[in-house]
């Protein structure tokens, strides 16, 4: 796998944290991996439903209070 990269959208709603993570990871190689840093609300289950649709790899998701970190690698 390759080096884990950071997409932080924290402050942004939906669909935004969804668009820039498309963006970040449409410029990457298969394998890259990335941590997005969120704190909307419907991130959760936006991420979920995103990587299934676009052949990523959530490999994890942890919510912290109101942060939402997901690791996804590219597929």
């Amino acid at each position: 796998m390759g080096d884990k990269n950071v997409i932080d959208v924290r402050g942004f709603d939906c669909p935004m944290p969804i668009i820039k993570t498309s963006r970040a990871l449409k410029k990457a190689a298969s394998g890259d991996v990335f941590e997005v840093i969120a704190d909307d609300e419907v991130f959760q289950n936006d991420i979920a439903a995103w990587c299934k649709k676009t052949g990523n790899l959530l490999e994890n998701i942890t919510v912290s209070g109101e942060e939402i970190t997901a690791t996804i690698v590219k597929g």
